[in-house]
């Protein structure tokens, strides 16, 4: 078992309410759907990758059965009040209570699967910090280890979140904590339209 705690941050696949900057190529119906099929690809990596806590927080809980059926493999948890920046910030923070490395994730970027989990929780063997950036110029994943002491609030702090600026910020606040990180391989989101065709093959028909 890998020595880190890894949260999982979702969003109840609402009709709607999920995955909306695709609602133009899919529908509110369609968008849900693909986000339920996001959601699970996601549970199953993590659950694969074998780290001794797996949490999942949900929005805006976890009683949907989308995020429900996983009670079994993950803690259930829901997230904190405040923007993507305080949310992750707060998961971090949890994270590090529990192991020695935490690291965060969403559900949409399908190409992380449990060998890049594994991966990435490996490198912070021998970083402060890692991070999978996002072709987009965000980040996918994000973990620290329990080197950096308090969880730095200026890595989320003022954010201008879904941007393409995100990485290129992170970086300069990591550089200007001193901070060591890792990057690995960046991974396609799926927000937009356009991001649709990096899904695996088979997963609209």
């Amino acid at each position: 078992m890998i020595p880190a705690c890894l949260t999982v941050l979702a969003k109840a696949p609402v009709a709607g309410l999920a995955k909306t900057r695709l609602m133009p190529a899919l529908g509110a119906e369609g968008a849900a759907r693909l986000a339920e099929r996001l959601l699970a690809h996601t549970m199953a990596q993590a659950a694969e990758a074998g780290f001794v806590r797996l949490r999942l927080l949900g929005a805006p809980d976890c009683r949907h059965p989308a995020l429900a059926r996983h009670a079994g493999v993950a803690e259930l948890g829901v997230q904190c009040e405040g923007d993507l920046g305080a949310r992750m910030h707060r998961a971090l923070h949890e994270g590090l209570g529990l192991q020695p490395a935490a690291l965060i994730i969403g559900t949409d970027a399908p190409a992380l699967d449990a060998a890049r989990l594994r991966a990435a929780a490996l490198a912070l063997q021998d970083h402060d910090a890692v991070l999978i950036p996002a072709l987009d110029g965000g980040y996918a994943l994000i973990g620290l280890s329990a080197r950096v002491g308090e969880v730095p609030a200026s890595l989320f702090a003022d954010m201008v979140w879904s941007t393409a600026t995100v990485m290129a910020q992170t970086r300069e606040r990591l550089r200007a904590l001193g901070l060591h990180w890792a990057e690995l391989e960046p991974v396609a989101d799926i927000d937009e339209p356009a991001d649709l065709a990096r899904l695996p093959a088979g997963w609209l028909a």
